[in-house]
């Protein structure tokens, strides 16, 4: 008999064991909301390109504002909202760009050398046809600080972008 207990009180805690496991990966693969995944819910493979290419996938006609050889940037606006489209010629410089954005608040949707930034929806909605990481930035000032005049204009390569 105490064979029999010690086996079924073992098969017992495995069944246990299993059912929380599978409780556990089916609540991780769902995320709990769709938010940001493709069509057919799933995690989008993140997107690689130029300006262009990227803009395309995005669904989007890139209104072109820098073009420089460390980065390009355009104003993108959809049914979803307005972001800035910014792609790098260089890892380092995307994360150096990243690294001084985040102290100007913001949702972030990172790329292999791109980044969008704009509201939480359009990122979102973004995420779901380019793939990528969301990174929120932390606002450490007042505002007013960058002395545009209240226009809205940030740093190099924030242009019109408030967060």
């Amino acid at each position: 008999m105490r064979t029999s207990t010690g086996i079924s009180t073992w098969q017992a805690a495995r069944t246990g064991l299993a059912v929380v496991v599978l409780a556990l990966t089916a609540a991780c693969s769902s995320g709990g909301d769709k938010d940001g995944q493709g069509a057919d819910g799933k995690e989008p493979k993140t997107a690689t390109g130029t300006l262009e290419q990227l803009a395309e996938q995005a669904t989007c006609k890139p209104n072109i504002q820098t073009d420089a050889a460390e980065l390009r940037q355009a104003n993108c606006k959809t049914a979803d909202g307005a972001y800035i489209l910014t792609t790098f010629s260089t890892d380092r410089g995307q994360r150096e760009w990243i690294n001084e954005a985040n102290d100007y608040g913001g949702v972030y949707l990172v790329g292999r050398k791109w980044v969008a930034s704009g509201d939480k929806k359009a990122i979102t909605a973004l995420r779901g046809r380019l793939g990528g990481t969301v990174e929120t930035g932390t606002q450490h000032q007042s505002g007013g600080h960058d002395g545009s005049g209240g226009t809205g204009e940030g740093h190099e390569g924030h242009e019109g972008h408030k967060g």
